[in-house]
């Protein structure tokens, strides 16, 4: 089981967080575009890293903000009572803007070569489009599979604080370059995983 098929029950998380940002006046759409903001930040932080190790340390603040915001948008308009269509639109092209900053960021940056960065990247909108498909076809959503999106974002904040803490290579590749590789298996992977179910479910 993937983090993000425990979405209904991260209420405990959510919630809490959408009340504190409830309190400060922002909207829920504001507050997607806010979870943007902070990949654009973790995206220039892994580009400047190479000269100033120490960058990394905000690049996985900016991309762990980013998680914390994406997760309070849907609970904050639940809370206002304000969810619709529009919303969660933006949300999911919001998303995938974000998906794509940080990883342009990370191979930017030189931590992988560039295949790999580009495989990643297409498994990583793959596995996003195939679950959003199951939405169109009146599915529902469908989250599962090997690598969701909530596992990738933990993956990447730990690696980019390991990488912080040891720069050095292992096999000629840095941790974030070895965990970028086990992102472009794993998307791909669940890509084929979220076929095979919605194929089978139609």
């Amino acid at each position: 089981m993937t983090l993000d098929e425990l979405r209904n029950r991260s209420g405990t998380i959510a919630e809490p967080l959408a009340a504190a940002a409830e309190r400060t006046g922002i909207s829920p759409n504001q507050l997607t575009l806010l979870s943007l903001a902070f990949a654009v930040a973790a995206f220039c932080f892994y580009f400047f890293s190479p000269a100033n190790a120490s960058l990394l340390y905000l690049a996985a603040l900016m991309s762990l903000l980013n998680a914390v915001a994406d997760m309070s948008d849907g609970a904050l308009a639940r809370r206002l009572g304000t969810a619709d269509p529009k919303g969660d639109f933006l949300d999911h092209v919001v998303d995938r803007y974000a998906d794509m900053l940080v990883l342009a960021g990370i191979v930017f940056a030189g931590y992988v070569p560039w295949p790999v960065g580009f495989l990643a990247a297409v498994g990583v909108l793959l596995t996003s489009y195939i679950g959003t498909q199951a939405q169109a076809l009146q599915m529902g959503r469908y989250y599962g599979g090997m690598m969701g999106r909530a596992d990738r974002m933990i993956v990447i904040f730990l690696a980019t604080v390991a990488n912080a803490i040891y720069p050095a290579s292992i096999n000629g590749l840095s941790v974030l370059g070895w965990v970028m590789l086990a992102i472009m298996v794993a998307s791909h992977v669940t890509a084929l995983q979220r076929l095979c179910y919605i194929w089978r479910r139609l």
